[in-house]
């Protein structure tokens, strides 16, 4: 089976798709990567927020999916909208990354060590809303770019220290250059990081079975649907200052018959920021199967406590 796989042209973009490229070789696939230029690509130093957010990273990927051009698209997940065009579906998402943000700066120590009124450079509003709030002696200021613009930026003194996240660190094989790991109860991940999303044609039912078959992870697939319902219900895009992270953890759970025994459940934890930087936050846990409730569940408790949309790009 030959399967065109599209992805963009970075090189963080390129080695997700040979890892997925790889899984599928080794089912005995036949595999092309088809480099796909996206508008967000060619709006490299502008504010993604004028042009449509981060969904401008996956238009000309799909648009190549419908028209058949290519079989299968391979996006960061993080990037993509809630709603799909209805003829094409999420087939697969291989295991995730670490899914945390940690910080690069100019000195050893990391986030304490960063003196008052230290520039850091984000242009997410969910980074930017947790940095001042841990930190309000610190400054924030936009950056976009790949990870070597980004920390040539730290290098060179324009900036002290800049935020991203780990997985594309460790995909880049650079996890020697983070200063500090931050601890995501006081950073929370935007939904979905560090996760990929494997996209296909509906009515293309030989490469969905494949790609289920291969390379879908039971536990990504929950933990990133109750992410992804949680943004959705609070009527966010990826570009929203909202947190989420559902991790699958052990539970002791007490038969009928007083025999205990341990069960695998979803654990999903959520923030949003308010206009006026105020960090809302709420938490529940479901079974593996009901990762949609769960994620509208936690959307409803942050609603409840007056959770708000600040638009702007997630990066």
């Amino acid at each position: 089976m030959k399967i065109r796989l599209g992805t963009r042209g970075s090189r963080l973009a390129v080695i997700q798709s040979e890892s997925v490229a790889a899984a599928l070789r080794a089912r005995g696939a036949e595999v092309e990567i088809v480099v796909i230029r996206t508008t967000g690509d060619r709006l490299a130093q502008v504010s993604l927020a004028d042009f449509g957010g981060k969904a401008l990273f996956v238009k000309e990927i799909e648009e190549a999916l419908l028209a058949g051009q290519v079989d299968v698209g391979v996006h960061s997940l993080k990037d993509m909208p809630s709603e799909l065009p209805h003829a094409l579906i999420l087939g697969a998402f291989p295991p995730r990354e670490d899914p945390g943000d940690v910080l690069l700066g100019r000195r050893d120590g990391g986030w304490n060590a960063l003196p008052a009124g230290a520039v850091v450079g984000t242009s997410s509003p969910r980074r930017r809303a947790m940095v001042l709030t841990h930190r309000p002696d610190l400054r924030t200021e936009p950056i976009r770019g790949n990870v070597d613009t980004r920390l040539r930026k730290v290098t060179d003194g324009e900036l002290d220290a800049v935020v991203l996240a780990r997985a594309g660190l460790a995909r880049l094989g650079r996890l020697a250059e983070i200063t500090e790991v931050l601890d995501p109860i006081q950073m929370l991940p935007a939904p979905a990081q560090g996760a990929l999303a494997i996209e296909c044609r509906v009515n293309d039912m030989d490469t969905e079975h494949l790609l289920g078959s291969t390379i879908d992870d039971e536990h990504t697939r929950a933990a990133v649907t109750a992410e992804r319902t949680m943004l959705a219900a609070l009527e966010a895009g990826c570009s929203a200052p909202i947190g989420a992270l559902a991790d699958v953890v052990e539970d002791l759970v007490t038969d009928a018959d007083g025999s205990d025994r341990v069960v695998l459940r979803l654990f999903l934890r959520g923030m949003a920021a308010t206009p006026d930087n105020e960090i809302l936050r709420a938490s529940a846990i479901s079974d593996l199967t009901n990762a949609d409730e769960l994620g509208r569940l936690v959307a409803a408790e942050l609603l409840d406590l007056g959770a708000s949309v600040l638009s702007g790009p997630e990066a």
